[in-house]
């Protein structure tokens, strides 16, 4: 596949083409959204497409989990519905020593655990032999837990139903592409319980016995929250179902950067912020103890999902971290059953301000300016040993507006 970027004029030509249109100051971006590749809202790659151009979203980028599969799909769904393409990845790493001291980082439930996110990697996606096999590892670990915990839950539906079974082909071939997650799990047994009885009541007592009597909440009409109740009943620590994971299933932090920069991309710390309680985890109840320890590891890119976050406890973080020089985005990430629209907004769908809106348009347009610096054969953001310099933002900034709106204007005159 070739990446649409490497056709694009040199930046002289760029700016000449572009001289005399207008830009609007900000656009509607969304740089975080999961496809069906890893686990997602979206039943196929096309219903997000459709709902961004309806939205207007003028950039969207995917970031699923461990995988690259999703690229070749979402570049050319982007291409044809004038949607300009950041590529991403995320990953799940482990802090060994915030293990050990008990330390929450951006998973609210699991000290240690840190989730790390690529971005605006090189399309198509390459990495050196190591960060290959690396890769192959962790994927092989995670999928052995998942056929554990299908295992214990055939355990437990045998006792119900032993004419019934869940299969880890099945599973994956019928929900999944590349690698089979938690959720996808969670589905295929809630559809496995439809085919119980006709009756909804005899569907739920069905579940209700895997979950060792408990009450359902959510009851059979709502899927979502269904899926979401049998994940944390079954499958979430302390559920009858649940593997702990190997610790080979974590990558160290050093080595995910280092996957991200062999693959061209901008290292990124998704932060979690604050709870509906208003609490943040340990590592990042401090703004400035975060961004002390960002800048040790090396990392001047964060992202956020403000759906999950207070507006004011939002605007006064993402303020403090621009001040700072950072590279700031946002997404919706659409990793749950629930759909949700993909234009971002706050916790109770408040509509971002327009300061907020800017920044972390500058932010995608940095991205942007990466990629075509890259699809240019040049460095782009980072140096090849992962430093970079913050005194180049503005230039990124206007160099990526100027790609993204060359994009926009280019398709909208093929039209």
């Amino acid at each position: 596949m070739k990446n649409f970027l490497s056709g694009f004029p040199s930046f002289d030509l760029l700016h000449k083409e572009m001289t005399g249109i207008s830009f609007p100051e900000f656009r509607e971006a969304n740089g975080h959204i999961h496809t069906p590749y890893s686990f997602s809202s979206f039943n196929a790659l096309d219903t997000a497409f459709k709902m961004a151009v309806e939205e207007k979203i003028a950039v969207l980028g995917i970031n699923d989990f461990y995988v690259t599969d999703g690229y070749n799909a979402f570049h050319n769904g982007c291409l044809k519905n004038k949607i300009f393409p950041l590529f991403n990845i995320e990953f799940i790493g482990l802090l060994k020593e915030e293990q050990k001291k008990g330390i929450r980082i951006n998973d609210p439930n699991n000290p240690g655990r840190i989730y790390f996110s690529g971005k605006g990697l090189d399309y198509p996606f390459q990495v050196g032999w190591m960060q290959k096999i690396q890769l192959r590892n962790v994927k092989k670990e995670s999928q052995a837990q998942i056929k554990s915990m299908i295992s214990k839950l055939n355990q437990l539906i045998e006792h119900e139903k032993p004419a019934l079974k869940l299969s880890y082909e099945t599973i994956k071939k019928e929900y999944a592409h590349e690698l089979v997650r938690e959720r996808h799990i969670a589905k295929a047994l809630r559809e496995l319980a439809v085919t119980i009885s006709p009756e909804s009541d005899e569907q739920l007592h069905f579940l209700e016995n895997l979950y060792g009597g408990k009450k359902s909440k959510s009851g059979m009409q709502n899927p979502a929250a269904l899926e979401n109740e049998i994940r944390s009943n079954l499958l979430k620590s302390g559920g009858a179902a649940f593997v702990e994971e190997d610790e080979n299933s974590f990558l160290e932090l050093k080595k995910i950067v280092r996957i991200i920069i062999k693959a061209g991309g901008i290292p990124c710390y998704p932060v979690l912020l604050d709870d509906p309680s208003g609490k943040c985890t340990e590592f990042e109840s401090d703004p400035e103890k975060l961004y002390n320890s960002l800048k040790q590891l090396g990392i001047e890119c964060i992202e956020l999902i403000p759906c999950r976050n207070d507006a004011d406890i939002l605007k006064n973080f993402v303020e403090f971290f621009h001040k700072k020089g950072f590279i700031i985005t946002f997404g919706t990430e659409h990793n749950t059953p629930e759909m949700m629209p993909l234009t971002v907004t706050t916790r109770g769908s408040k509509p971002l301000n327009e300061s907020l809106k800017k920044i972390a348009w500058e932010g995608v347009c940095v991205i942007a300016a990466h990629q075509y610096l890259r699809a240019d054969g040049r460095q782009g953001y980072v140096l090849p040993d992962g430093t970079h310099s913050i005194n180049q933002m503005r230039e990124l900034i206007n160099l990526g507006q100027l790609v993204i709106e060359y994009f926009l204007n280019k398709y909208e005159n093929e039209t």
